[in-house]
């Protein structure tokens, strides 16, 4: 990183937040460049600083709640700390750009496509309203949507995850920027949408000469993707180095801790001879369309189409496929949160017909863990009565004492501190609140859990904990899951038998051994070939 290849330098930066409890340092004398038409990637666990950090060379914190008590930052060779708003106004969109986390909550709702990155263009380049249009038909081209000249007057409500994502794409490189900052610009995305996204920006940068700055947790993208590495903890860069370098030989504790905790392996061996948990025949789930003018159903979109499965017990069938697959609502449908047909049979009782009222006492038999723990717990209970709650619906004989007793043990098999039960799902970080959301499945001794995308919103070591905690599970109750997910390498650390969806219908289906080494179908190795290769670009 030779001085005159720099296009921004960051020395020393810390960064404050004052707090009711006092100052609270989120970042700590951070120190990184980054070259000319090169990509850094800086990488850590949820709480390491890296999003403030990228937030600081934009000056886009909540001043005067957050402040620098030292360091700077040179773009260009210009000093962007302490910029008035009026010169950082100039300089962003224009010079750097931005694609934020999640597209959906940084697009605006009631604004066409078309005018949000119109607006960008008009702000910067005073362009009328024949030049505009035509500069985001051309981004439009350039990102790679060119089924969307025909919908500039689509909202973003109306787009799929990579289309928005995709969006945000063409606002940040509206201006030519010579600086991009990605803020974990694929973690919500499917992994052959995330492969997309990730070839669109390095070909982009190619072709633009563009710096990239890339925030995120997600070490498979930075091995594809990254030129340099930062590794950041608690406000501290921990370790740098170059991208090869640094995976093959690091130096630091901490980055070998976050190389090994990726979910890896296969899922530990069941027995073969168990009992069939949950058997279902041809399960479809259609939703109406269309209606005519009798509301009378015309056309129907078939969510799940014509599924069968076998679970056994001390089984793990994972359900893999991209968003809109039918994989949720093929576990919704399992345990009659969803109006289906077809044929269900649990431990060998046939329940195809069953109404909420028939499934209420099943429940405390067959549970489910949602996707996104902080929306799925209550935020005014205290974990001992979210984990409680079910008992006092399904086993109200309990005294209080006994049910707590339950709660306790609960939370020690889940690996918490039960000590903790009296507080509030806000006082924990995303791996602690799926803990309490497993521990609030457990603490009925269910024998079947539905697991709805469990991982995917945690950090990569807190995946590795939850994966090995479910397995720990599994090995002591003989649990059954139902493991539903997009990210191959969790359900290849989790499952025996895998099944692929697509548009509602199995492409696919096997053992986990002979699904990952000799997959049939070309959507299967396209899913494969998106999450599982981890060549690095420099390699590939």
């Amino acid at each position: 990183m030779a001085d005159s290849s720099r296009l921004l330098s960051v020395k020393d930066l810390c960064v404050d937040f004052k707090t009711t409890e006092g100052v609270f340092q989120a970042v700590k004398g951070v120190s990184f460049d980054v070259p000319k038409g090169k990509t850094v990637a800086l990488v850590g666990e949820s709480g390491s600083g890296k999003s403030v950090t990228a937030l600081s060379i934009m000056q886009l914190l909540p001043y005067p709640v957050a402040s620098h008590p030292a360091g700077s930052i040179l773009f260009n060779g210009h000093e962007l700390m302490a910029k008035p708003e009026a010169f950082m106004r100039t300089i962003r969109g224009s010079q750097i750009g931005m694609i934020f986390q999640e597209p959906q909550s940084a697009l605006n709702p009631l604004h066409t496509i078309e005018r949000q990155i119109g607006e960008v263009l008009k702000l910067h380049q005073k362009m009328n309203a024949a030049h505009t249009k035509s500069r985001v038909l051309e981004l439009l081209d350039m990102v790679q949507l060119p089924m969307m000249k025909d919908r500039l007057r689509a909202y973003p409500h109306e787009l799929s995850g990579g289309q928005r994502q995709r969006v945000m794409i063409a606002m940040a490189l509206a201006n030519n920027p010579e600086l991009l900052i990605a803020d974990e610009p694929t973690t919500a995305l499917d992994v052959t949408v995330q492969a997309e996204i990730l070839e669109l920006l390095e070909t982009l940068q190619e072709s633009l000469g563009m710096s990239i700055l890339m925030i995120t947790h997600d070490l498979s993208v930075v091995e594809k993707f990254a030129d340099h590495v930062c590794v950041m903890k608690n406000g501290r860069i921990e370790e740098q180095g170059d991208t090869a370098r640094l995976f093959s030989a690091p130096g630091h504790d901490y980055t070998k801790m976050l190389l090994s905790a990726q979910p890896r392996g296969a899922a530990r061996p069941a027995q073969t001879e168990s009992q069939v948990i949950l058997r279902g025949t041809d399960i479809k789930v259609h939703f109406p369309k269309n209606k005519n003018f009798f509301g009378i159903a015309t056309d129907w979109v078939k969510a799940v189409d014509g599924i069968d499965l076998t679970i056994q017990a001390g089984h793990t069938l994972g359900v893999v496929g991209e968003s809109g697959s039918g994989k949720s609502t093929l576990g919704y449908a399992i345990l009659r949160l969803l109006n289906g047909q077809g044929k269900l049979e649990f431990k060998g009782r046939d329940i195809s017909n069953f109404g909420r009222t028939d499934m209420t006492p099943l429940h405390r038999d067959m549970q489910i863990v949602f996707q996104d723990p902080y929306g799925a717990l209550s935020p005014r209970l205290p974990v001992t009565d979210i984990i409680g709650e079910g008992l006092k619906v399904h086993e109200k004989n309990l005294s209080a004492s006994d049910r707590e007793d339950r709660v306790v043990q609960a939370l020690r098999d889940v690996k918490l501190d039960a000590d903790t039960r009296h507080r509030y799902p806000h006082e924990f970080s995303g791996g602690q609140r799926q803990r309490i959301a497993i521990a609030r499945a457990m603490v009925l001794k269910p024998s079947f859990v539905v697991l709805d995308e469990p991982t995917s919103a945690l950090d990569v070591s807190v995946q590795a904990q939850i994966v090995d905690l479910l397995r720990e599970l599994q090995d002591k109750h003989a649990l059954a899951y139902l493991f539903i997910s997009h990210d191959l390498r969790v359900v290849r650390a989790m499952s025996h038998h895998v099944m692929v969806m697509k548009n509602g219908k199995v492409v696919e289906s096997g053992t986990a051994d002979h699904i990952f080494a000799h997959p049939q179908t070309d959507y299967t190795r396209t899913l494969m070939d998106a999450a599982l290769n981890l060549k690095t670009r420099k390699a590939a």
